[in-house]
């Protein structure tokens, strides 16, 4: 029986899979994809980010994963922690191709590497990374538990995933505000701006069916993950998420 995430999908009428479905949207809408995140957030997906990579400084970072990278935002920003290298993987060639571009232009191509990837069958060797990075991305895989199986599979003994998602604020006025915001708002500046009015109705409902919180850690600790944290931000709007092999 399929999970409540596994059921929504960018197009509810379509029998492709969510995996594919996902991986065409964003090939859609990639080339206005860092201008839409921008304009729809007002520019706290940056904080939200650098607080995420905050949670692996200390730590020797050789070599680190991006997983569902996208358009490389992340990647770059972890650049912070000064690694020898970080690959990012994503199912969407598209978004991979403009945060190609990104890192072209700022000639940091031998520091980054972007390759096309699913996150359920990651082709790396097991032990093979210091770190493992995932923002905004785990609510879109198709099958979770073999999602992060294959995160603890590659990631090095004592090697640490964080994961950066949004969450549901639980609070009035926040709450109504938000899911006002996400339902309304959101899309009909998605369907405006970003031409894909599908994208931007198809967040509020992955967010809505998002397995958050305690439950999420629960899939994190069934697959091996220990040392498991929530952490959420700006009143619950997303959560980062720890947890260290």
């Amino acid at each position: 029986m399929a999970k409540a995430y596994q059921e929504i999908k960018p197009e509810q009428a379509s029998d492709a899979p969510k995996k594919e479905q996902v991986a065409t949207m964003f090939n859609h809408i990639a080339g206005r994809y860092d201008f839409m995140n921008r304009f729809l957030s007002m520019g706290i997906d940056k904080g939200w980010r650098r607080r995420a990579i905050k949670e692996l400084e200390g730590l020797q970072i050789d070599h680190l994963l991006d997983v569902a990278t996208g358009t490389g935002d992340f990647a770059l920003q972890a650049l912070t922690l000064k690694p020898n290298h970080i690959t990012g993987i994503d199912i969407s060639e598209g978004m991979l191709e403009v945060g190609r571009k990104k890192i072209r232009s700022r000639n940091l191509h031998k520091k980054i590497t972007l390759q096309l990837g699913d996150s359920e069958n990651i082709l790396f060797a097991d032990n093979s990374f210091d770190a493992v990075t995932v923002a905004f991305g785990v609510r879109n895989f198709q099958e979770l538990d073999l999602g992060l199986a294959e995160i603890f599979r590659v990631l090095k003994p004592d090697g640490k995933l964080v994961v950066l998602e949004f969450s549901r604020p639980k609070k009035f006025p926040v709450k109504h505000l938000y899911g006002f915001y996400f339902n309304y708002i959101l899309p009909l500046w998605g369907k405006l701006l970003g031409g894909s009015s599908a994208a931007y109705s198809y967040l509020p409902a992955s967010v809505l069916a998002f397995p958050e919180g305690e439950v999420f850690l629960q899939y994190m600790q069934e697959v091996g993950f220990r040392q498991l944290l929530c952490k959420p931000l700006s009143f619950r709007i997303c959560s980062i998420y720890t947890g260290t092999k």
